[in-house]
């Protein structure tokens, strides 16, 4: 691996950079609460306290990928994908009617769809949920006879299962890749990914609380000021880490620039869904990770992953040779 690291010691490295930062992050936040005096401050840096708390599980991640191995890690990813998809369909709401299909979408797809990177079957995964599941799922909601709204009731199940399962699932699935130019490995290049969609994330919903600005249109807790600067905060991070990853440093910063962009257009689609939905805030952004809150934490993930998933498959396996 470049610059003398064993893969062992760069997921130390890594380790420990994720655990300092959470902690200094923690204690700023807790020492800036007890001092805030705005409603609007309060509010912001309760939402820079549930991201904190993110990395607490992104560390979970990195020992589970270091140490368990793939199976757990899959299984991992597969009961989040069980609580987002749970979350999405709380805030969408279906029919009684609906309930052979959302069987099928919580105790058929999420399963098979993780069976299927397990066992290294791209051309499963990746066709599962977006061609026969979505040619599925209508026909099973048919066969109930209720065409009340019948096209919404269907694109609420589709659009829950493509976000939560399928675009999901591409974060694990990276650890799958064989790798192995400069040294790196599939987990590691999945850390690499994770890292920078956090850093972004935090980064973006700090200077938020931080700076005056203009707020997003879309979400009233984020600014423009607060998320130039995160996207640029998880740029220079996935330049500065080009070295656990199989690119080169030119090809480090245009990954990088895809996942933040990607990233940010994933928390505009969710938070437009919640608006359409009439939700006007992040629900529960602040209570306990793995229930509520947890869709507006890992909407930037659902649309960075199967873009980065992709783009490192076509540029660096199919076409190795040529970049």
């Amino acid at each position: 691996m470049r610059l003398g690291f064993h893969i062992q010691e760069a997921y130390a490295f890594l380790f420990v950079g994720l655990t300092l930062i959470a902690a200094l992050g923690t204690f700023y936040v807790s020492w800036a609460l007890s001092r805030v005096v705005t409603p609007e401050r309060r509010q912001r840096l309760k939402v820079v306290s549930s991201r904190l708390r993110m990395a607490w599980w992104l560390i979970a991640v990195f020992t589970i990928a270091f140490l368990l191995g793939q199976p757990a890690l899959l299984l991992f990813f597969a009961f989040i994908s069980f609580f987002l998809l749970r979350e999405f369909i709380a805030i969408t709401p279906t029919k009684p009617t609906d309930h052979y299909a959302l069987v099928v979408a919580f105790y058929l797809a999420i399963p098979l769809q993780y069976v299927a990177i397990g066992f290294d079957r791209p051309e499963i995964f990746t066709l599962f949920i977006p061609v026969y599941l979505f040619l599925a799922l209508p026909v099973i909601m048919a066969f109930s006879h209720d065409t009340d709204r019948y096209l919404e009731r269907v694109a609420k199940v589709q659009w829950g299962l493509m976000l939560c399962v399928f675009c999901l699932s591409h974060a694990p699935a990276i650890a799958t890749l064989e790798l192995t130019r400069y040294g790196s490995s599939g987990p590691l290049l999945m850390l690499y990914f994770l890292l920078v969609i956090f850093v972004s994330d935090l980064c973006g919903a700090l200077a938020s609380s931080m700076l005056k600005g203009k707020e997003l249109r879309f979400n009233m807790n984020r600014t423009v000021v607060g998320t130039t600067i995160g996207c640029l905060c998880g740029f220079i991070a996935g330049a500065l880490m080009y070295w656990i990853t199989p690119f080169r440093f030119w090809q480090a910063l245009l990954m990088s620039l895809a996942v933040v962009i990607a990233g940010v257009l994933g928390d505009l689609v969710f938070n437009c869904v919640r608006r359409s939905m009439g939700v006007e805030r992040l629900a529960g952004e602040e209570e306990t990770y793995m229930t509520r809150g947890l869709l507006a934490r890992l909407a930037p993930v659902t649309f960075a992953a199967p873009v980065f998933y992709h783009l490192t498959t076509t540029f660096f396996i199919t076409f190795k040779d040529v970049f």
